[in-house]
C-alpha cells in the first residue's frame, strides 16, 4: 500500500508542477482561477494520500476545510468576474 501512496504522491507532484505553469502562463484571469482551484484540489488529494500513507486520520478536518475554502474562493471570483463582464 505504501508503494501506491508514493506513486500517487509523485503523480500529484507532477500535476501540481504542470498546473503552476498554467497559473503563471495563463492568458486570462479565469485560466488562473481554474489553475488555483486545481492546486487546492491537488493539495487536498495530497493530504488524503498522506493520511493513507501515515495511517493518521487527524488531517481529515483539514482536507474538508481546504475543499470548502477552494470552492468558496472559486465561486467568489467567478461571481465577481461575471459581474464585471456586464
Amino acid at each position: 500500500m505504501r508503494i501506491v501512496a508514493v506513486i500517487a504522491g509523485g503523480l500529484l507532484l507532477a500535476a501540481a508542477i504542470i498546473t503552476v505553469y498554467r497559473v503563471l502562463a495563463g492568458p486570462s484571469t479565469l485560466d488562473r482561477v481554474v489553475g488555483i482551484d486545481s492546486l487546492t484540489a491537488m493539495a487536498a488529494a495530497g493530504l488524503a494520500v498522506w493520511a493513507v500513507y501515515s495511517r493518521d486520520t487527524t488531517v481529515v478536518p483539514a482536507i474538508a476545510a481546504l475543499c470548502l475554502v477552494g470552492f468558496l474562493g472559486s465561486a467568489a471570483v467567478t461571481r465577481f468576474r461575471v459581474r464585471d463582464d456586464r
